[in-house]
This record gives C-alpha cells, sequence and structure tokens, in this order.
C-alpha cells in the first residue's frame, strides 16, 4: 500500500469515529439533539440524536420542564452537556478537557500511571 491510501485509510477511520462518537454503526442514524438549549441535527448515535426531525425536536424543546443542561452545568471542567432521555437526564461530553466519567470529573491518568485500560476520553491524536 502506498502512503497515500495508508493516509486515507487512517483519516476516513478517525472521521468516522468522530461522527459516531464511539458506537456501533448499527446505532447510529441522522437525528436531532438538544444541545445548551438549541436544537442541533446531525449524525451521530440513537441515544444522543433522538429526534427523527428539527421539528420533533422544537416540540421536545417546548415541553422539557426539567432540561438537566439549563440548570448549572452539571459537567466539570468544561465538558459540554447533553439532553438526552435516559436517566439522569444529561450526558456529558469530556473530550479535550484532561477529564473523564459521567461529568467529567476524574482526571485522565498520566502516560506514566496508565493502566490497561485509558478511557477513549482521554485520547489525543
Amino acid at each position: 500500500m502506498g502512503k497515500i491510501t495508508i493516509f486515507i485509510i487512517l483519516l476516513l477511520f478517525i472521521i468516522s469515529g468522530t461522527l459516531t462518537d464511539a458506537c456501533e454503526m448499527d446505532q447510529t442514524q441522522y437525528g436531532c439533539r438538544i444541545l445548551n438549549a438549541q436544537c442541533s441535527c446531525g449524525y451521530g448515535c440513537m441515544s444522543e440524536f433522538r429526534y427523527h426531525s428539527m421539528n420533533d425536536c422544537k416540540l421536545a424543546l417546548r415541553g422539557s420542564r426539567s432540561n438537566k443542561c439549563d440548570e448549572p452545568n452539571p459537567c466539570k471542567h468544561h465538558g459540554i452537556c447533553l439532553q438526552i432521555s435516559q436517566s439522569p437526564g444529561f450526558k456529558c461530553r469530556c473530550e479535550g478537557t484532561r477529564y473523564y466519567g459521567p461529568s467529567c470529573e476524574r482526571p485522565c491518568p498520566e502516560p506514566s500511571n496508565f493502566s490497561t485500560h485509558i478511557p477513549w476520553e482521554c485520547v489525543v491524536i
């Protein structure tokens, strides 16, 4: 294989991992989600992009009385809060914060302290 072919394969792998947010391909769809009290549409995991259209998302946004992301941000260290339907009603995106965990509360391990499991939020490419 040539260097260009390897580069293209690597680039496609990185892009597909970014777009799908580390879920299986059969668990992805085009849809909308509530992000920072606004509807945002795109391609990603069904658990996050749960609304089938912008209209469905806007209806849910208007009817949502307890948006956990509107309260003081439950995501620490500048994590991004996503409203989801499953309990606890939000999910934190911790990528790039140097933290991981349900609320971006756990510091990423130092390179010298890597165990057999490295949280994917801590991988920097």
